[in-house]
């Protein structure tokens, strides 16, 4: 019986030793094998001082040695805080100071990018390598070898399930990007109710397409490992290199995001990468039915599940493959172990197809945000209904989407409550994008970020810009400058200047008239 995240391997080498755990280019990683990494690496994380609790962040591309460094650390009883490959400095600096980042595992041509930040990281003592290591100017931060950490001895000290196994960071419609804190036991129940409905096995081969710091990526290992089942480690590049990979390996699994499944779409897909196919997935956002349509076309021999799910709880409702042509539209029903309820802003249960806001509750529902009380308490309240004679409250996860229910329990999504962008699968707080003009130039006098729906991004980012008296910054300027301090699903597509912008009798910038101008104005581009 698993009850630790870590044990999602330990205790599958102990009943698939010599079966193939990770597949990598050429290389296979039995269960045996990587467990034996998983201790050896850990040991090395305890040699280096590190405690129960403290925070690792792997800024890694998708690789073993990411996969081995995420399970390393809570074997060491650490906290493991993945980091999206994608992110520019500003972006992991934020992370690494925000939730006390100890031990840094990353890279040599990624440390040297990180070099210009790390003195305004004072919480990181040491950067473990996993190649060689650079020449570069000499830090204050101890550096030390993947391969060559010295062996300290594992902790003894008793564990619950309730403990804190990982920190996953997610925008939010206003600020930075805010840490989810995630429990053992959160992990390992997402990991028994996704692969209890998608019935997967020891003998299925499932792609890991996604960055492992969303949970949906992050999924795509856990499902496997607790089953037996063999996963590829694929970095996103290029679509026929997702058909190769496909068809080398004979994958049965494959999950990914709107965006995604429509680049997939635009492939050739030759029979001998399609049939095999079990299942595919999608989440991070509404499926387009044409697309739908597409994907189904070419993997014709395997059931599509559409879900919904937000990291705050991890995964919440799927629609089953056999309802999907009589429930278009549906996001399904709660996965299992789980309630999701549709409430009023007072608490009370909506009526069949009443909006109400979809709450969350049971052992998917994660622990708070990292050091964010107020925050938390927006997002984490108890559960509405509360038994009689129960005294202690329940805390539920209230998602800030807005759904409703049909007279069958079907659900259906209906918008969000703030003004959150979800793009490329991302979601992109406009206040991030936003400051980046401000720390970039001089020259701008405010800056608006606005999300319009688009048909492949799902949702496309327009920057509304007020320039300051005399001076001639170019819509080219902003670009450059945003490719610059931002990763790309963060890159406006549209970047416009006005003289000003409308305000709502506060004196403030009326964000929800400029939201509704931008969509109208851009509806049928």
């Amino acid at each position: 019986m698993v009850t630790f995240f870590d044990e999602l391997v330990s205790q599958t080498a102990k009943t698939h030793s010599d079966k193939c755990a990770l597949i990598y280019k050429n290389d296979e990683l039995s269960y045996s094998r990587l467990d034996e990494k998983v201790s050896r690496l850990a040991a090395g994380l305890c040699s280096l001082g590190l405690q129960r609790h403290d925070r690792v962040a792997v800024f890694l591309p998708k690789l073993p040695q990411t996969i081995v460094s995420l399970f390393a650390t809570s074997r060491a009883q650490g906290v493991f805080v993945p980091v999206n490959s994608v992110l520019k400095a500003p972006q992991v600096q934020h992370i690494l100071n925000d939730c006390d980042v100890r031990v840094l595992i990353t890279s040599s041509d990624r440390l040297k990018v990180l070099q210009p930040i790390l003195a305004q990281c004072p919480s990181v003592q040491h950067i473990v390598l996993i190649d060689k290591l650079p020449e570069i100017e000499p830090i204050e931060v101890a550096l030390h070898s993947y391969q060559d950490l010295p062996s300290g001895n594992l902790p003894s000290a008793h564990r619950a399930d309730n403990d804190m196994a990982a920190i996953l960071y997610t925008s939010g419609s206003t600020g930075k990007p805010k840490g989810v804190v995630l429990s053992h036991r959160n992990l390992v129940a997402g990991a028994l109710s996704v692969s209890q409905y998608l019935e997967n096995t020891e003998d299925d081969v499932i792609l890991a397409l996604l960055p492992l710091s969303f949970d949906y990526g992050l999924s795509q290992i856990t499902t496997a490992f607790l089953c037996g089942a063999s996963v590829v480690l694929l970095d996103y590049f290029l679509a026929g290199d997702v058909v190769k990979t496909i068809e080398r390996h004979q994958v049965t699994g494959l999950a990914a995001v709107p965006p995604l499944w429509q680049q997939l779409m635009k492939a050739k897909w030759p029979e001998s990468a399609t049939q095999q196919l079990r299942y595919f997935t999608n989440s991070g956002g509404a499926m387009p039915q044409v697309t739908l349509t597409q994907i189904r076309a070419v993997f014709n021999q395997a059931k599509p599940y559409l879900m919904y799910g937000l990291t705050e709880a991890f995964r919440s409702t799927y629609l089953p493959p056999h309802l999907v042509d009589e429930r278009i539209g549906s996001m399904g029903k709660a996965i299992p172990n789980a309630e999701v309820m549709v409430v009023r802003e007072d608490g009370s249960e909506c009526d069949p197809d009443e909006p109400g806001e979809l709450v969350h509750r049971g052992p998917h529902v994660s622990l708070g945000y990292w050091n964010d009380e107020a925050k938390t308490a927006e997002r984490f309240k108890p559960v509405p209904a509360k038994l009689a004679g129960l005294v202690l409250p329940e805390m539920a996860v209230w998602s800030g989407d807005t759904v409703k229910r049909d007279k069958d329990g079907f659900l259906y999504f209906v918008g969000r409550k703030d003004e959150m962008i979800k793009t490329s699968g991302y979601r992109v707080s406009p206040m991030e994008v936003e400051e980046a003009c401000y720390q970039g130039s001089n020259d701008i006098a405010e800056a608006i970020a606005c999300g319009i729906n688009d048909a492949e991004l799902g949702q496309a980012i327009v920057l509304l810009l007020v320039k300051k008296d005399n001076v001639a910054t170019s819509e080219k300027d902003i670009l450059n400058q945003c490719k610059k301090a931002l990763p790309n699903f963060m890159h406006p597509k549209h970047v416009e200047f006005r003289d000003a912008l409308p305000r709502n009798p506060n004196g403030k910038v009326d964000r929800s008239a400029l939201s509704k101008e931008v969509k109208d104005k851009y509806q049928n581009v």
